[in-house]
């Protein structure tokens, strides 16, 4: 019998990304038909994927409304994440690197839209809400019916935040974990238009995977949560919003997006 070990969660990629408003539909469906796997579900050692949306209103929720992830606060209408296998982040990330500019070359990359954030991410906690929950190699395929992206700078004890995620944001709600990242460098030989940001050391990606729509816990859960962590000594808040996720095989959002 194998080793169920031998699939972990090694690190991520991030991303968000505007499509200019006249090709909206042509974007999302060119994304997901054909670069969501030929750009990357295709690729070695990459092991589960998922694209998000975030329509109009649930772009009036996200705070602050000055980003250093971004220069526009409601740009990156869709988002997507990858898991990456443990130990094999190195291989994959030159693999995609070689694999995007071959998809240049052929011209199949989508001209009309910006990547907004592009980033890495290693993996360095999960904050279960319940005793038995999902892990989060499946935190992708499980049916999560929302994604709360935090962005939080100046997190020096990541172990510690994970512990007051645990005991005191999850319980009774309807976060069903919050994973935590740590950044990682683009290659050198990343596409030019991939955005690079002067990262600090001690930024943490906090990905919440939510059972209900996350306008439902906004105003509860996240909107206060810059100032809960500031109170703590744990990080501040520098990008925070919220998804849902797409419905394959439909152009479903694509007309709510602004």
């Amino acid at each position: 019998m194998a080793d169920p070990s031998a699939v972990r969660l090694g690190s991520i990629l991030f991303s968000l990304v505007e499509p200019e408003r006249a090709h909206a539909v042509a974007f999302h469906r060119w994304y997901e038909r054909d670069h969501f796997y030929a750009g990357m579900m295709s690729g070695p050692d990459l092991f589960a994927g998922r694209r998000w949306v975030a329509t109009r209103d649930l772009k009036a929720l996200r705070y602050p409304e000055a980003s250093p992830l971004t220069d526009e606060l409601a740009a990156g209408s869709y988002a997507v994440t990858y898991w990456i296998l443990a130990g094999r982040h190195q291989p994959f990330v030159r693999w995609a690197v070689r694999r995007v500019h071959e998809l240049y070359a052929e011209r199949r990359m989508f001209p009309h839209a910006r990547q907004v954030h592009t980033g890495f991410y290693s993996f360095r906690f999960a904050a279960p809400r319940d005793p038995d929950g999902v892990p989060p190699e499946l935190a992708l395929d499980h049916p999560y019916m929302g994604l709360a992206a935090l962005v939080v700078d100046d997190a020096r004890d990541p172990e510690r935040l994970a512990s007051w995620i645990e005991r005191t944001q999850l319980p009774g709600t309807a976060a069903g974990q919050c994973l935590g990242f740590a950044p990682l460098p683009l290659p050198d030989d990343a596409p030019v238009n991939t955005p690079r940001l002067d990262v600090p050391a001690d930024r943490v990606l906090l990905l919440y995977f939510l059972d209900a729509d996350p306008r439902e816990s906004w105003a509860e859960l996240f909107a206060p949560a810059s100032e809960r962590l500031a109170a703590q000594g744990l990080g501040r808040v520098v990008y925070a919003a919220p998804f849902i996720p797409t419905v394959p095989g439909t152009d479903r959002y694509a007309d709510e997006l602004w």
